[in-house]
């Protein structure tokens, strides 16, 4: 059973990043632990302190530091505009900003009369790509319980991480968890690091992506590393059939899972040796989580011992989720997911998946990214458009006669966007609000 955190002392931290901790300057870590110490000691107990340190053994230090001393912690990304940081100082009016060399908006405000309904919190942020940044409510306990059900579903005693996914970011954040509480070891690079060899041994550790980050490899020298990884974990957005048989070609040992910041990053997972025998879906439900297919249109319900308690500062009255996410199982029980209700298109009458329409399109191997969304129309209630990077001068007329063999016409999209590159975030996800009303811009055009 895990241990909460006060059973974790400042010295156990220390002890654990001096022996097991590989990051550029982390010889400086015990140092920054101690001024960062001293800097928030005068607060007041269950004062919020935000933390957006870019620099890995930074963000580190400030996180031990904060957390030992029992204050609660707001995870954010320090590359946030102001138009965010504005929401996130709206919502938390934090006591103190752990934060390097980033300018903050002017309209700061704090208040320390406004205590969290959890003590020693962490919270993660999430909802970004919609445009409205939530924090999802954890402790010790919830994200210890994903670390336990993690080793029970690989069988492991200790989880050594290969982490270049930002600290602020659950999966990023889960890697120091899993290593932290199992006493595995934690490499911490970047891609430059990492194409340098730097760390040469790689086949006891764990890495994460997200599938532009796995895309990104495969096109590089870096290829061959990454078969040398025990396990890829790779989540974040759908990956698409073409990445997915690239990687099983050069033998890597990918992982394809299923989760989200509320769930501490996974509760579903296919293990690698099923990957390169051709399973694509997202493998069985981890031992600490349960999952369920509620209602007609296939809702995903979790019930998870790392399920967050709530969205600050809002607490969860039910201790499970129903999500937007449709998906179902097999009759091998792995969970495979089709898409979210929320994007659901329904044109004419029919209903239209765009991850379904993205992988057709995808397969055709003319676009080199793809996003389909629906915007509003006269005669058929929504339009299904296809917003697209082509390869070479693929014509739109072209895809949709490949596309005619693939699927029923009513989900062949209407409308063509060619453009340069498609916008996403860090985990790959892209705004589909802001492609619709770019598209709707340019299609009244």
């Amino acid at each position: 059973m895990a241990r909460k955190v006060m059973e974790y002392s400042l010295a156990d931290f220390k002890n654990y990043t001096k022996n097991h901790l590989l990051c550029e300057n982390s010889d400086r870590l015990p140092q920054l632990i101690e001024e960062i110490s001293s800097q928030i000691q005068f607060l007041q107990q269950n004062s919020k302190v935000l933390l957006a340190e870019r620099e890995p053994v930074r963000f580190l230090a400030s996180f031990i530091a904060a957390y030992t001393a029992g204050y609660p912690i707001f995870l954010c990304n320090p590359d946030w505009g102001n138009y965010e940081w504005q929401q996130v100082f709206d919502l938390v009016q934090p006591d103190i900003i752990l934060a390097s060399h980033l300018e903050m908006p002017a309209t700061v405000t704090t208040n320390t009369n406004d205590p969290l309904p959890i003590p020693n919190s962490i919270m993660i942020p999430t909802g970004g790509s919609s445009g409205k940044i939530k924090f999802a409510i954890h402790n010790w306990e919830t994200l210890a319980a994903s670390v336990t059900g993690f080793r029970k579903y690989f069988q492991l005693e200790q989880v050594h991480s290969y982490c270049i996914l930002p600290l602020y970011h659950v999966s990023g954040f889960m890697q120091f968890m899993r290593s932290f509480i199992s006493g595995g070891d934690l490499v911490i690079q970047n891609f430059q690091q990492m194409e340098q060899a730097i760390y040469p041994n790689l086949q006891r550790f764990f890495i994460s992506l997200v599938p532009t980050q796995l895309q990104r490899i495969l096109q590089s020298s870096l290829s061959d590393r990454l078969a040398e990884f025990q396990t890829v974990l790779l989540g974040g957005a759908p990956a698409w059939s073409e990445l997915l048989t690239q990687a099983r070609t050069q033998n890597i040992r990918l992982a394809l899972t299923y989760g989200m910041t509320e769930t501490a990053a996974q509760i579903a997972t296919l293990k690698p040796e099923e990957f390169l025998q051709g399973k694509t879906n997202c493998g069985k439900v981890l031992p600490h989580a349960q999952v369920t297919i509620c209602n007609q249109q296939g809702n995903i319900k979790i019930q998870a011992e790392s399920l967050a308690l709530g969205y600050y500062p809002h607490i969860f009255t039910q201790p499970e989720l129903t999500l937007d996410d449709l998906g179902y199982f097999d009759n091998q029980g792995y969970l495979n997911i089709i898409g979210r209700s929320s994007d659901k298109i329904i044109t004419g009458g029919e209903n239209v998946y765009p991850v379904e329409v993205e992988t057709a399109i995808r397969d055709t191997q003319m676009v080199t990214d793809i996003c389909v969304i629906g915007i509003p129309d006269p005669h058929w209630g929504q339009a299904v458009t296809a917003i697209y990077v082509p390869k070479s001068n693929t014509s739109a007329t072209t895809l949709q006669t490949t596309l005619k063999a693939k699927l029923s016409k009513f989900k062949i999209p209407k409308h063509w966007i060619s453009l340069t590159t498609l916008p996403r975030n860090s985990q790959g996800k892209i705004n589909r609000q802001s492609l619709q009303q770019l598209a709707l811009t340019l299609l009244q055009k």
